[in-house]
Parts: C-alpha cells; sequence; structure tokens
C-alpha cells in the first residue's frame, strides 16, 4: 500500500454569526485547501465529511466547487471523535489506492445556526439513551462532560483551580493566534469569578461555539512531494468506539475513550508520550483535557493540574498544548488531531 500525507489545509473566518450557510463555508475551505496544496478541484476524486447540527454534505461540497467524478462520498454522523475517523477514512482511502485526492471538510453555523448548547430537540427526535436522559432534562454536552469532571474531582480531589490552569494556558497561547476568537488573556482571578454554566464548569471551562469551516487535502506521498508545502505524514493512528458512545453508562467517569484509544495509538508507533513536543488535545471542555492528557499517558492521573501550572505545558515546558488556543480559545471549528499525531 503506497503511503499518504497532508498536502494542503485550508478554513473560513471563524465568527459568531457568519451570515452564510454551511455549504457556502464548505466549499471556500475546501477551494482554499486545495489551492494551498496546489492542486485543482478537477484532481479531486473524494470528498469526506462528519457532521451534528447543520452541516454540508460531500457530494454537495464536491458539486460546488467542481468536483464532478468521485471514487469515495462519505459523510458520517458524530461529534468531536469523528475529526480523527474522517482524517484516518482519508488516508485509507489514499493508501487503498481507492482515491487519488481526498478532501476531508468540516463546515457548521455552530453559533448563529444549530447550538450544541441550546438542548432544544423535543425527546423523541433524540437517539438511542438520549430519549431517556432528556425526560430529566440530561441533554447537552456541558451536563454530560461535567458529570465526568465531577467524578474527577471525587476521585483524585482535582480542584477548581486545577481546570482554570488549562483554561488560563489555552487562552495565553490564543492570544497569539491572530484566527483566534478569544486573544484576551485571563488570570485565576478572571477563572474563578466568571458565572458558572454546569458545575463544576465555568464560564471559562466550555469552549466558544462557532461559525466556519477547515478542509484538508490528503494525496499519496509521491504526489505530495512535488506539491507546494512539505507533505505532513501519519506517524501513528488510534481511536476507540467504546460502551456504544453512552454518556450515561461509561463504567468510570474519571476517565474517556482516550484509556482505550491510547493503546491503539501508541502500539502503531514507535512513540510514547515523552516523544511528543506539541499535543493537540481535544478541549470541548476543560474536563476532557484533562482526562484524555492522562489517560495518553503524558502525566499521572490526578496531577494535570500541577503540570499546568508549572509551565510544563507550554513553551518551554514538556510539551506545547493547543498552540493555537484550541476550542476554547481559537474557537470550535478546526479539526482535531485527538488520537492521531502528524509528522512532517
Amino acid at each position: 500500500m503506497r503511503e499518504a500525507a497532508v498536502a494542503g489545509i485550508g478554513r473560513t473566518e471563524f465568527s459568531k454569526c457568519s451570515g452564510r450557510t454551511p455549504l457556502s463555508m464548505a466549499a471556500e475551505a475546501a477551494r482554499a485547501a486545495l489551492a494551498d496544496a496546489g492542486l485543482q478541484p478537477s484532481d479531486v476524486d473524494g470528498i469526506i465529511d462528519f457532521s451534528t447540527g447543520d452541516s454540508a454534505s460531500g457530494p454537495d461540497v464536491a458539486r460546488a466547487i467542481g468536483a464532478v467524478d468521485l471514487g469515495l462520498a462519505m459523510d458520517l454522523q458524530g461529534g468531536g471523535n469523528l475529526a480523527v475517523t474522517v482524517v484516518g477514512q482519508a488516508f485509507a482511502a489514499v493508501r487503498s489506492g481507492t482515491c487519488d485526492v481526498v478532501v476531508v471538510v468540516r463546515s457548521l453555523n455552530g453559533r448563529s445556526g444549530s447550538r450544541y448548547g441550546r438542548g432544544d430537540r423535543p425527546a423523541f427526535a433524540m437517539r438511542s439513551e438520549m430519549q431517556f436522559a432528556a425526560l430529566n432534562g440530561y441533554v447537552i454536552p456541558p451536563m454530560w462532560i461535567a458529570m465526568f469532571a465531577q467524578r474527577h474531582k471525587h476521585v483524585y480531589g482535582t480542584t477548581d483551580e486545577d481546570f482554570g490552569q488549562i483554561a488560563i494556558t489555552f487562552r495565553r497561547h490564543a492570544a497569539a493566534n491572530p484566527h483566534a476568537m478569544q486573544r484576551q488573556p485571563i488570570g485565576m482571578d478572571d477563572y474563578l469569578s466568571a458565572r458558572w454554566i454546569c458545575e463544576p464548569f465555568r464560564l471559562y471551562d466550555c469552549c466558544l461555539e462557532t461559525d466556519g469551516a477547515v478542509a484538508l487535502v490528503v494525496t499519496s506521498l509521491d504526489r505530495a512531494r512535488d506539491l507546494r508545502h512539505v507533505p505532513v505524514r501519519m506517524a501513528g493512528f488510534g481511536e476507540a468506539h467504546t460502551h456504544g458512545g453512552s454518556w450515561t453508562n461509561f463504567p468510570d467517569l474519571s476517565e474517556m475513550y482516550s484509556a482505550y484509544a491510547a493503546k491503539r495509538l501508541w502500539s502503531s508507533t514507535g512513540l510514547r508520550p515523552s516523544d511528543i513536543d506539541v499535543a493537540c488535545m481535544y478541549d470541548c471542555f476543560t474536563g476532557t483535557v484533562m482526562a484524555t492528557f492522562e489517560d495518553f499517558g503524558f502525566c499521572p492521573k490526578g496531577q494535570v493540574g500541577a503540570f499546568f501550572a508549572e509551565g510544563r505545558a507550554t513553551y518551554g515546558g514538556d510539551v506545547v498544548v493547543n498552540p493555537h488556543g484550541g476550542l476554547l480559545g481559537n474557537g470550535r471549528g478546526r479539526p482535531g488531531r485527538r488520537g492521531a499525531h502528524l509528522r512532517g
């Protein structure tokens, strides 16, 4: 099987009110990614996207950019974990020869359109166990992840300040990112005085619901070497879909999917956490970073707050975590590489 690589990236502006359709933004991001790689829409023979809330389907995006002959058009339904799945599927399609050039795209009006945080869908429209959880008002991500964070506090003695160290570090990183939606640094007093969202989460523990689109171009390594940029190769890959995707029946709420994905990730490479210089951790909430950072082995359980407080998660430390500011500072829309580490 041939090797694959990321050859280009594209994005739209992130905003609170785009005034555009998800399809329009998806097409802009896809064209930008192709231009970044030095390719044309006519080169594209694969489109992969994922969606919750409003989005644009792969075939619609292909038609909008003028990619008329596809060997693969894949629409996946799900949340943030699929940011890894779609990239992995694109690599697999190129490696197997199914496609030569695949565009991976994600577009949504996450603030002005269908918002995760509203919980305004009727119970009968919800899937699986959420139909029953909705009857108790347990319907949105801040509630679900807050329960994981509360369990972490109970088991490991985690403090509010420990969560705050994560929020403060990522906002500091966002301040240096010209694309970030929130660039104003915050301190511990700012963090602790912010309003409650869902205990133990305050305002700065929660990611930014965002309008925007992002895209990647994946092609063969041989072809990528002749394009505009140094290709980005995949050193390893791992994902985990456990316990039926349940938010209510996870056996240990002090850990997350990462406790399972980590085993697949590290076994697919000769690397270990100590080898990593930059880690893009999924930060829909600070509590997610806390659990996954531990589960991936960057520090022992219960020590994330100290790790961040000591400056070990930023420049000059052990590993730079979310240098762009993550979903907490940059905006929710950037494709995370949760469970996948890439190298140039």
